[in-house]
């Protein structure tokens, strides 16, 4: 069974997977305590963002 290729990076399942763990670490540090937000709060949610960011550019520059 072949598998038809990714139009955009939206489309790669490994992408979709990371937003989803984007949505649940905000999800879940949102009850983190007030005195975190700038801590431990920030960092998380950074390095979450940081996972589908850089899928979406290695698939740009592979696409080049």
């Amino acid at each position: 069974m072949k598998r038809e290729s990714a139009k955009n990076f939206q489309d790669l399942i490994v992408w979709q997977k990371a937003h989803q763990l984007v949505l649940e670490v905000y999800r879940f540090s949102s009850n983190f305590p007030k005195a975190e937000t700038y801590g431990l709060t920030s960092q998380l949610r950074r390095a979450s963002v940081s996972v589908p960011a850089n899928i979406a550019e290695g698939f740009r520059k592979k696409g080049l």
